[in-house]
């Protein structure tokens, strides 16, 4: 069958009559997939596509006579990519090509739509595609519900034009190639112009019959419509809004200029410099402050507001104007008062009150407090922040806290140059600049955990701030003047002095604070915690209680350090499950006792401390970062078939040291304390610390690990509850050692109401407070045989 015969087949299939030359359609076409959206016979728009891919199709179309390509739609397909046959649907637009352009590997022509095929048969399964088509014909009659559909499209189209313009010029291009009267391009140049997604136009291009096809486009033109309404709105407000601060910027500037033409006003800069100058009025400026602070205004004013420099300098004078020159507040000396807000404060520490009244007894004999610098040492959670912020309300003093745990920068200390981007002043000018006065009280908090880097060394910085003799004129790098310290109190924080370096730890005064006992802790959550968990959580004191001997079973059994922070950790745990238990049933009344506390908190963390007992078996006092704590040691003969000595338990260099001085004075003498000479020579033994996981180090075990050979050679064991604490040297002498209050604590919290000390720590336990050595036995050793006839007699 010849092309011509086809392509009148073709057209009778399709019901129409004679057509001219025009509408004369082939019955093969090439067919192109598009994607993003599908193309209808009303439009007329440019199409780019790859030459690499389908230039080849576009050759053959070239070459026939008509010129004219199916387009058919695929969706979410790669448009370089050559798609499957199953994606293709068989419902497309032919287009006529116009105007076919090639650039960097890209092909552009101009797609005029004619009207919709369906594809028969797949001719050319590959790329190029080749199909046989069908061209259906659009067999509806223009009804009168056909004409008022077109009626309603209309009106749609119009409204779209009013409401966005952008729609005048496609409704042009339309108009230029078909009456308005012609409903099946008016419907299908309808569904182009929307912003609908692809298969959905897709589903309007497939629709044959007119009046459906018509419906679905007037729904697609009412959500058309409402899109650009609200549209329209949005862009109304936003350029109302915009044209409102633009009319109040005008007024403003034009406000400026008036008041400044009749001298109501000043700009900017005098404004900024007239602020400076007014903050250095009533302050006792240092002369040579306050030339350089003239010089850096006289530049100012020469400054254009524009310039960089002019941002350097202001934020200077910004600093230098706000630091309180000469401005101090007034001191309180009532050591009442003082007293008052320690004990309201803190319960228990009477010593270190005590220091603390002390030196603010001398301020008020003096009628002057200098600046002094104390040192608060003791483990974490037993106050010493809160200290320090008692002393500032006792003197009637501004209080600033910063901590300097890890800091590496001693700009931190001093500030940078201003020569750097972002420069800022040292965190005590800062700290000046926010109590705004001279002789506030700043807390250094940490600072045994200061830290040393490529940057500086914070440490050697404070050397000048913490020294009275200095601090009068310290230099701070960004202001480049001299600031008087030395009214300033600093209260420094540790839980250590070893990491304190020794010129730093010179120049303050320590005070130490050690851990709470039972009966401590047991007030302090009585008194302050407690009430303080019950405010913060809303509850009243009737709707959650809890009794002293709940609170004591608490202490002991899940919060035995030495501080008190973990104590209120686990009081709030009760608070919040009380509150939950409270919105269930607003009427509770909750108490809780000690069988509750396992329901609320768990297990008890910390059991009872079970006192190992045995031959060769002693327990001795150790300090630690947290506090005391009991250490027992355990000797045994391991065989005796030749001398040896170990050890174990992650000992410390210093510890090992002990128990090598220990076993050589008990293998040494032990015929003169009544044991074999030749026991140590024909045995090994073994010396134990527990808790094997835990670092241990320290001289003081020194006579502990003795007692406890010596135990193990006289196969004696102790039969009371006793613990001991100091070093031993070879020669038998008991040295001091540090922490008594610490293992004294440790040692009673142990029922353990018996100790050994060494003669020269007497003083330590004298000072003690009296509830702490309130049935407490000490014994105290100045030579082994001391301890020795305390523990074994004789």
């Amino acid at each position: 069958m010849t092309e011509e015969k086809q392509e009148f087949i073709s057209r009778e299939e399709s019901g129409g009559d004679l057509a001219l030359a025009d509408d004369i359609l082939p019955g093969h076409l090439h067919v192109l997939p598009v994607n993003g959206r599908p193309f209808f016979p009303a439009q007329v728009q440019p199409i780019i596509i790859s030459a690499e891919v389908w230039g080849e199709t576009l050759k053959r179309v070239a070459k026939t006579e008509h010129k004219l390509l199916g387009v058919a739609f695929v969706h979410d397909k790669n448009p370089d990519d050559v798609p499957e046959l199953d994606d293709i649907p068989l419902i497309g637009c032919v287009v006529r090509v116009h105007h076919v352009q090639v650039e960097d590997g890209r092909v552009q022509f101009i797609a005029q739509g004619v009207r919709r095929f369906r594809v028969l048969e797949w001719v050319n399964r590959k790329n190029p595609f080749l199909a046989r088509v069908h061209y259906p014909a659009e067999t509806s009659r223009f009804t009168d519900e056909t004409k008022a559909y077109a009626m309603a499209i209309i009106n749609a189209i119009k409204e779209l034009v009013t409401i966005n313009p952008l729609y005048s010029e496609e409704l042009k291009h339309y108009l230029n190639r078909f009456s308005p009267n012609d409903p099946s391009p008016l419907t299908d140049f309808a569904a182009a112009i929307t912003t609908a997604e692809g298969p959905v136009l897709q589903g309007v291009l497939e629709t044959l019959p007119l009046q459906k096809r018509m419906e679905k486009v007037l729904m697609l033109l009412k959500k058309e419509v409402e899109v650009a309404r609200l549209q329209a709105e949005i862009n109304e407000s936003v350029n109302d809004s915009i044209s409102k601060h633009q009319r109040e910027f005008f007024l403003r500037e034009q406000l400026k200029t008036i008041q400044k033409e009749l001298g109501l006003s000043k700009d900017d800069k005098t404004a900024e410099i007239e602020e400076f100058e007014q903050r250095l009025q009533g302050k006792n400026v240092p002369a040579a402050a306050r030339k350089r602070i003239d010089e850096e205004l006289h530049k100012l004013q020469m400054l254009e507001v524009g310039s960089p420099e002019y941002g350097v300098t202001r934020n200077y004078l910004d600093w230098a104007t706000s630091v309180p020159w000469g401005v101090y507040s007034e001191d309180s000396f009532d050591l009442q008062h003082a007293h008052a807000v320690l004990d309201e404060h803190h319960s228990g520490l009477d010593d270190v009150k005590q220091r603390i009244l002390e030196f603010l007894a001398v301020g008020s004999f003096k009628q002057e407090i200098s600046g002094s610098i104390m040192l608060l040492v003791g483990p974490p959670g037993v106050g010493k922040t809160s200290i320090g912020r008692s002393v500032a309300d006792a003197l009637g003093r501004q209080f600033y806290r910063f901590s300097v745990g890890g800091m590496r920068d001693e700009a931190e200390i001093k500030g940078h140059r201003r020569t750097y981007i972002g420069a800022l002043p040292g965190k005590l000018i800062q700290a000046l600049k926010d109590v705004e006065v001279s002789n506030p009280v700043i807390m250094l908090d940490e600072i045994d955990k200061l830290g040393a880097s490529y940057q500086g060394d914070p440490a050697s910085a404070l050397l000048e701030v913490l020294d009275p003799e200095q601090n009068r004129e310290f230099l701070d790098h960004y202001l480049d003047l001299r600031v008087d310290l030395s009214k300033v109190l600093f209260i420094c924080t540790a839980n250590q002095l070893d990491t304190i370096p020794a010129p730093l730890l010179d120049r303050m005064d320590t005070i130490r604070l050690s851990g709470y006992i039972t009966e401590e802790k047991l007030a302090i959550a009585r008194n302050h915690l407690w009430p303080r968990v019950l405010e913060r959580h809303g509850l009243k004191k009737s709707q959650l209680k809890i009794s002293d001997a709940t609170l004591k079973l608490l202490i002991e059994g899940y919060a035995r350090e030495s501080g008190v922070r973990n104590l209120e950790k686990l009081l709030q745990q009760i608070a919040r499950k009380a509150v939950v238990k409270l919105l269930e049933n607003p009427q509770l009344k909750l108490s809780v006792t000690q069988k509750d506390l396992h329901d609320y908190l768990g297990a008890p963390v910390f059991r009872a401390e079970r006192i190992l007992s045995g031959t060769g078996v002693v327990t001795g006092l150790a300090w630690t970062a947290m506090g005391g704590a009991t250490l027992p040691i355990e000797a045994a003969v391991v065989h005796e078939q030749s001398r040896g000595f170990k050890l174990t338990g992650k000992l410390g260099e210093v510890m090992k040291e002990s128990a090598e001085i220990a076993y050589s004075f008990a293998a040494g003498h032990a015929a003169r304390f009544g044991g074999d000479a030749a026991f140590f020579d024909k045995r090994f033994i073994h010396l134990h610390v527990p808790e094997g996981a835990t670092p241990k180090d320290g001289p003081s075990a020194g006579v502990t690990m003795t007692t406890a050979l010596m135990s193990l050679m006289l196969n004696k064991r102790i039969r009371r509850p006793l613990a001991m604490t100091g070093e031993l040297t070879l020669t038998g002498q008991v040295l001091p050692v540090g922490g008594i209050r610490e293992k004294v604590i440790a040692a009673r919290r142990s029922k353990i109401m018996e100790v050994i000390l060494p003669e020269a720590n007497r003083h330590d336990y004298d000072e003690l407070p009296e509830h702490i050595r309130k049935g407490m036995t000490a014994h105290f050793a100045e030579k082994y045989e001391d301890v020795f006839r305390v523990v074994f007699g004789g």
